[in-house]
């Protein structure tokens, strides 16, 4: 009997202790906890005709506006480079220099050539008759005496030796960044430097035969490199190639001013031709779901969920243009309100609530 008593106690305390750990609930809480668990939370948009941005997405190269491959137009050893790579620089300015020593030679010789072709000039005129002045000589007699003294040609040898040293300047034929510098001094150089106007760039891409009728030329373009898409720039279509391709594509050239250091030469980017539709019913992609191959929203009435087929006419990045389904005979109207999250999961008639 007292190892019974002591059984009987030991069960009684067990339970007494499992009980008091946690208080259980009535069938009303319970009841309460299950549909709080069942409710569906939504989001939802009325829906207004608006403006649609129609997309086509391609990809593309960047191209500065204008390149140049600077070298000296003669030949000879580079005595001095003023620039280094990225210098941003003005039209004119000086960037390399050749040595000018065997020029400035060959200048000083023509000058001295001149001035002696010069006394045989007069030699001539005074040996015809005329003042050593040389005024009042006619101009026949005066080209002929030129010729045959050599003045003309040392004047021309004169104006060689000028050029010659000039070439061996070089200077900057537009304004832009200096790239590629390949020279070093005292060397023979083939290639000082690519010189790049970047102020503006311009960028080729292709298009769809489909899509031409959406491309014109001075429309609106979004750029944006790849290595940063959060970077978008303004452009506009400022060529149209006349002519599809074996593989049915259209080049198009857009512009667009450099506004940013974070652009360069040769970067790829992704650009955006945008049109502008009006008079669209517009919703997020989220907002239509796939249902047995249809497109389909959800319509919130009175607390309830309501399938509706829909019709994607236009599409770009973030949303859709749609209407009714023209093969179901739905419709949507201004005002309907449209569900636009939690959507994935939901029936036809399914209760939900606003968040």
């Amino acid at each position: 009997m007292n190892k019974i008593a002591i059984w009987t106690l030991s069960i009684v305390s067990l339970g007494l202790v499992a009980c008091g750990g946690k208080k259980e609930e009535t069938p009303a809480e319970m009841e309460m906890h299950q549909q709080a668990m069942g409710e569906t939370y939504v989001d939802t948009m009325t829906l207004h005709t608006s403006t649609f941005n129609k997309q086509i997405v391609c990809n593309g190269r960047l191209r500065a506006k204008a390149m140049s491959e600077l070298n000296f137009l003669t030949q000879g050893v580079t005595a001095e480079i003023y620039v280094r790579e990225g210098t941003m620089v003005s039209k004119g300015t000086l960037i390399a220099s050749l040595d000018k020593r065997e020029r400035l030679r060959e200048l000083e010789r023509a000058e001295k050539e001149l001035e002696r072709a010069k006394v045989e000039l007069v030699d001539k005129l005074i040996g015809l008759g005329y003042d050593a002045t040389m005024k009042d000589v006619p101009q026949d007699v005066m080209k002929r005496a030129e010729v045959t003294s050599g003045y003309f040609s040392a004047q021309y040898q004169l104006q060689s030796a000028k050029k010659a040293l000039d070439e061996c300047n070089l200077y900057a034929p537009f304004s832009g960044r200096i790239a590629n510098l390949e020279a070093r001094p005292y060397q023979n150089n083939s290639k000082i430097c690519t010189l790049i106007d970047d102020s503006q760039f311009e960028v080729e891409f292709k298009i769809l035969e489909a899509e031409f009728k959406s491309v014109k030329k001075g429309r609106h373009v979004k750029v944006s490199p790849f290595v940063n898409d959060s970077l978008v720039f303004d452009g506009v279509i400022t060529e149209i190639n006349p002519v599809v391709d074996d593989k049915g594509l259209i080049k198009v050239m857009a512009r667009l001013d450099n506004k940013s250091s974070e652009l360069m030469d040769g970067m790829n980017v992704r650009i955006i031709v945008e049109e502008e539709i009006q008079d669209m019913y517009v919703v997020p992609k989220d907002a239509v779901v796939e249902r047995d191959g249809y497109h389909v929203v959800f319509l919130y009435e009175e607390g309830q969920a309501v399938w509706t087929y829909v019709d994607v006419l236009h599409s770009n990045i973030n949303s859709f243009a749609i209407t009714g389904c023209q093969r179901k005979e739905t419709t949507i109207h201004e005002g309907d309100i449209v569900i636009t999250s939690g959507n994935l999961n939901l029936a036809d008639g399914t209760e939900v609530k606003l968040n």
